[in-house]
């Protein structure tokens, strides 16, 4: 019960010393100090990740978030990193635009949407409960349990029918993208810039649709996959406020998945929020390039000793729920194995990406579009993580990095969580008023 112990057990200790702590600065701070600074704000504010994907066999009687899988996020992970809110994501893959695919799409969402229900209401009630709103997140957390809520990285299951969008809000959906990697039915996606191929050059008029039904209902706008020019016509055509779940600067790092400064000059403008990303690649691609070009040469070499084939991971993605659940169990064991050679051999040498270099897309971010739309999020299981934030047991990491940065106990409550709250609160309160003019009464 993070903070009910927090204030139970160290309210005499504050009260002692509060004075002594808020006259000093962070550089006159001793290295303990600074760390028992930065753990009673970890402590306090309300650390909410909005991108964590999941397998559903990691979602059954036998197999569960109650236990410490080899998933980067589970409750023993949470509850040791003090994470609160874990956003799971209802992931679908691009598949082909037919009414089979679509069915696919749809079966997919639909595990999905079951395992996370399972998880809070029949495997772990005591343990973790699903927030709807920002209200819910708060009494949820004043227990002391652990927040999931649900995004859906994907439009495509909702194929071309639009009444699906109000089911994945009534079955606690809060935010959409409306493509992933490959162009949807919805919406162009950033891939598109590999190759110049686009489908619609921006939305489908069923996109457009599908963008007016999210605000009547509720689901905030996702824009860290869709194409920029996608991205800049769902802001103009929103009456709420957007978010991208998990996205970086790309003047910072030059890829696609990153938004640049025209698109996040229209979000600020918009008034939304974008969750920096803790995923490598975006962070610091060079950087990145070199550490795992190194990393790979050990890790094939021990590969090769103890029998075990490498996937990339598009192929491991691909393998079926239990085989992939297998082969990231031995890959993490064989990561174990080769640390202390990575550490001595590869880290020494060419550096991996950490939590300083993605703290400098957040400072770059603060800067270019205001403290206030600027939020935190990981990917985590799913390609994402970074030296010192590699799974939810090390959270801290960051609130530690921020405070060492300067920022004050309530600019890192606004990040990890009180911006995206506020834009949830917002896009919600537009679904009351759009529902309200056309007689529908209010719905939750």
């Amino acid at each position: 019960m993070k903070r009910l112990t927090y204030f139970l057990a160290a309210s005499l200790l504050i009260l002692s010393s509060c004075d002594q702590t808020a006259e000093k600065s962070i550089a006159d701070m001793t290295e303990a100090e600074l760390m028992e600074h930065a753990k009673g704000i970890h402590e306090r504010v309300i650390t909410l990740d909005t991108h964590d994907d999941i397998n559903t066999s990691n979602f059954t009687a036998e197999r569960n978030y109650t236990d410490t899988l080899s998933t980067q996020v589970n409750l023993p992970n949470m509850e040791e990193g003090g994470l609160d809110v874990a956003w799971f994501v209802v992931y679908t893959g691009q598949g082909p635009l037919t009414e089979e695919g679509f069915a696919r799409a749809y079966e997919n969402a639909d595990d999905k949407f079951k395992a996370i229900h399972r998880l809070a209401e029949e495997i772990a009630p005591d343990r973790i409960e699903i927030a709807l709103t920002s209200d819910d997140v708060r009494r949820i957390n004043a227990t002391g349990k652990k927040i999931a809520m649900i995004g859906i990285e994907n439009g495509y299951p909702v194929g071309n029918d639009i009444g699906r969008v109000k089911e994945f809000y009534e079955r606690g959906a809060r935010y959409m993208s409306l493509s992933h990697n490959g162009h949807s039915q919805l919406s162009d996606s950033n891939t598109g810039e590999r190759d110049s191929v686009w489908l619609h050059n921006g939305l489908s008029d069923l996109g457009r649709e599908v963008i007016a039904e999210m605000n009547k209902w509720g689901i905030m706008i996702d824009l860290s996959h869709p194409s920029k020019v996608a991205n800049i016509e769902m802001m103009r055509l929103s009456k709420a406020p957007v978010m991208a779940s998990h996205s970086a600067a790309r003047a910072m790092n030059d890829v696609s998945r990153n938004l640049d400064d025209e698109q996040l000059m229209l979000l600020k403008e918009n008034g939304g929020v974008i969750q920096t990303v803790a995923f490598k690649s975006y962070v610091n691609s060079e950087k990145n390039r070199a550490n795992s070009q190194k990393t790979n040469e050990v890790m094939a070499e021990i590969a090769k000793e103890e029998g075990f084939e490498m996937l990339g991971r598009r192929q491991a993605f691909q393998l079926p729920a239990e085989e992939m659940t297998a082969y990231f169990e031995k890959l993490t064991a064989l990561r174990d194995k080769a640390a202390p050679r990575i550490e001595s051999e590869v880290n020494a040498v060419a550096p991996p990406v950490d939590v300083a270099d993605f703290v400098d897309h957040i400072d770059y971010l603060v800067k270019k579009i205001g403290l206030e739309h600027v939020g935190i999020s990981s990917d985590f299981d799913g390609g994402g993580g970074v030296e010192g934030w590699n799974d939810a047991s090390e959270t801290f990491n960051v609130t530690l990095e921020l405070v060492k940065r300067g920022y004050t106990e309530e600019q890192i409550g606004k990040m990890w969580s009180g911006n995206l709250l506020r834009v949830l609160d917002e896009v919600q309160e537009v679904a009351r008023k759009i529902q309200a003019d056309s007689g529908l009464g209010t719905e939750r």
